[in-house]
């Protein structure tokens, strides 16, 4: 949506928004619009959401508006060569990676979770490839120890959308020139799956502190607790091993949790119950069950 504020901000004519089909959402699992689409239709702009890219119809009506360029934002689908060689600029994607880094469908998730210090946007023309096109513009911006992939996200796509308006400028200047991505540097950024989610003790705590910020605010990173999921969403690193075993809660504090992990020890201070709305440690704490010595995992020890 920012890449779309920029372009109507900077004067661009926007033809038509296409974007994913309305999808079920919700307890009631009933029809919401993607946010894109909400924002098109208070512009007035047409907005088309084709089941499919390779449908010849949908090709057709692109035809139609035989647009100068075509600007793809986490459209989430492979796009035909057809579709990639009808604008006359052709396609231009806002990649939220430092290509060659991270090509892929998770490349803020995983940014997070590797712990980078920092990441960025990457402007590019695309190919038929999985984010292997030619770069046009890059920026970076640092990852903090406060910042999650949901605060990542917001900030690279006001970063995009700014790229892209820059990038876009310079094409129609000629004063731009496409960059062939170094394919010895290249990484994937893998789609989050469920046992990404899933909290390992044994490991680190930098690890499990980064696990935990790369997965909020969705889906969330959780471990066992009675025998439920207890998703955790925010915690601190403490340079300290207790000598017990990875899992085990050391401490209860006022307002956290103490947990000895492979390296080190993570104090968690927001925490969310199956069922449950998320919460302080304290809050969580006030049952009463939580007590030094308990483990979190397969059972509670």
């Amino acid at each position: 949506m920012e890449a779309l504020n920029a372009l109507v901000t900077a004067g661009h004519d926007v033809a038509a928004v296409i974007t994913q089909p309305d999808r079920p959402k919700g307890r009631g699992n009933k029809l919401a619009f993607p946010e894109v689409k909400t924002r098109a239709l208070e512009l007035g702009l047409p907005v088309y959401q084709p089941a499919s890219v390779k449908d010849a119809t949908f090709l057709e009506l692109l035809q139609q508006y035989a647009p100068d360029v075509i600007v793809v934002v986490a459209y989430g689908r492979i796009l035909p060569e057809s579709v990639l060689m009808l604008p006359r600029y052709g396609c231009i994607n806002v990649h939220g990676s430092l290509l060659p880094a991270y090509r892929g469908a998770a490349p803020i998730q995983r940014a997070v979770l590797d712990g980078c210090a920092e990441t960025g946007v990457t402007i590019m023309q695309m190919d038929t490839g999985m984010d292997t096109g030619a770069m046009l513009l890059q920026g970076s911006l640092p990852i903090t120890s406060e910042d999650t992939t949901g605060t990542m996200f917001d900030k690279l796509a006001r970063l995009g959308g700014e790229l892209l308006v820059t990038a876009l400028q310079g094409l129609e200047a000629g004063n731009i020139q496409p960059t062939p991505q170094d394919e010895s540097q290249a990484t994937y950024a893998a789609r989050i799956l469920k046992e990404d989610e899933v909290i390992d003790w044994q490991q680190p705590a930098e690890t499990i502190f980064c696990q935990i910020r790369g997965l909020a605010p969705a889906p969330g990173a959780y471990t066992i607790w009675n025998g439920q999921r207890l998703k955790i969403w925010k915690s601190r690193v403490v340079q300290r091993d207790t000598g017990l075993v990875p899992g085990t809660i050391a401490e209860v504090g006022k307002d956290s949790l103490l947990v000895q992990t492979g390296q080190g020890c993570l104090e968690l201070l927001e925490l969310q119950p199956a069922g449950k709305k998320a919460m302080p440690a304290r809050a969580f704490c006030n049952g009463g069950s939580v007590k030094t010595g308990s483990r979190f995992g397969a059972c509670n020890g």
